[in-house]
């Protein structure tokens, strides 16, 4: 939990998270606090990584501090600011408890803090690629630990899921946007360091978008796990069938027909796609892919011949038998998850879905 007018970006989950204070990482307000309150479980103790701690200096931090108490030794650490940093990257408590405790008074500078924590089930964190080793060879696999809130912390990424990824890229963040972990509870991603390529081209998925980057000695791939067991884990699935609430039966100026059928709505049809009957409400779509399959994601594109049509977000439902539906909710199980859709009618828009599903047809 967290409270207090100081609070920027959080995200607390039980095995991870990421937290940081206002603004970060532009300049933090004056006569500001917060307070976070990490709860791992029981018989598991915090692991704490510094990302950034860049508080104006004041004699015995006395203007602006950060400071870590673990209630159940009574063990303090810090007061911590600019003059008086953290001796290590890395703190490893012996407690499941940890209050952080971040105040300003008056200052002119510092960009705040950026923490974040996992718990001792999971031995690291990480922001960037300069974290994992300092001299990796040209290609080299490695594994490491993301924890939750990646997606909105500062810093850029280079490339998408098919190309990899610029080694400047930020880590973590990147692997949100390859799918390979869900922002909302973080996760082991293992990725490889292989040789470069001239052009990184930029791309949309999973609520976030990357740049468009120039020339890198390095790239950073990332590896889903069934991939490594089956390299057909990502295969294009066959659509069998498309049905439709509804669909638009358009008469141009001339009195010329166009149908706006279901069928149209397959991702490589040239020309018009599917489109709901103007004005209808709860339109869905409806995919049958034959048999039940693994289905890890999907990929949205809207329709530019003539509209300029394209779905801003939307829900997701799977069935087995076609009678039966079952809203998806995500990693977090909590509501149904809204996916974040196209903003033209002209780009490709990747949401993954952490966890898959098994299902015959998608809605």
């Amino acid at each position: 939990v967290s409270a207090g007018n100081g609070c920027g970006h959080t995200l607390l989950t039980p095995h991870s998270g990421t937290l940081s204070s206002k603004n970060y990482p532009g300049t933090y307000p004056n006569h500001t606090m917060c307070c976070w309150r990490l709860q791992a479980p029981v018989g598991t103790s915090l692991l704490l990584a510094f990302g950034d701690v860049d508080l104006e200096p004041s004699e015995h931090c006395a203007h602006s501090s950060l400071l870590l108490a673990d209630p159940q030794s009574g063990t303090a650490y810090g007061p911590y600011c600019r003059n008086s940093v953290p001796s290590a990257p890395l703190l490893v408590t012996n407690s499941s408890t940890v209050t952080v405790l971040f105040n300003s008074t008056s200052h002119r500078s510092g960009r705040g803090l950026l923490l974040s924590y996992a718990t001792s089930q999971h031995p690291g964190t990480h922001y960037t690629q300069e974290h994992i080793s300092p001299d990796p060879p040209l290609t080299m696999c490695f594994s490491v630990y993301c924890p939750a809130g990646c997606k909105d912390i500062h810093g850029d990424i280079w490339g998408n899921p098919s190309q990899g990824y610029r080694d400047t890229s930020v880590l973590c963040k990147a692997a949100v946007h390859a799918g390979v972990i869900a922002d909302e509870l973080g996760g082991q991603v293992t990725l490889s360091r292989e040789k470069g390529i001239t052009l990184y081209e930029s791309a949309f998925a999973n609520g976030l978008r990357s740049k468009r980057g120039s020339l890198s000695e390095k790239r950073l791939v990332f590896h889903k796990v069934c991939c490594l067991l089956s390299p057909a884990c990502d295969d294009v699935l066959e659509v069998v069938a498309f049905n439709a609430s509804s669909w638009w039966h358009e008469v141009n100026a001339l009195g010329q027909d166009r149908a706006w059928v279901a069928e149209r709505a397959a991702l490589s049809t040239t020309g018009h796609s599917w489109a709901a009957e103007p004005g209808a409400e709860a339109a869905w779509l409806e995919l049958d892919l034959g048999t039940r399959r693994n289905v890890t994601g999907i990929i949205t594109k809207g329709s530019s011949e003539q509209h300029n049509y394209y779905v801003t977000s939307y829900q997701v439902s799977s069935s087995r038998d076609g009678k039966n539906w079952r809203p998806y909710r995500g990693s977090s199980g909590q509501e149904d998850k809204v996916f974040e859709g196209n903003a033209d009618s002209q780009g490709e828009v990747s949401n993954t879905f952490i966890p898959s599903m098994v299902a015959r047809y998608i809605r």
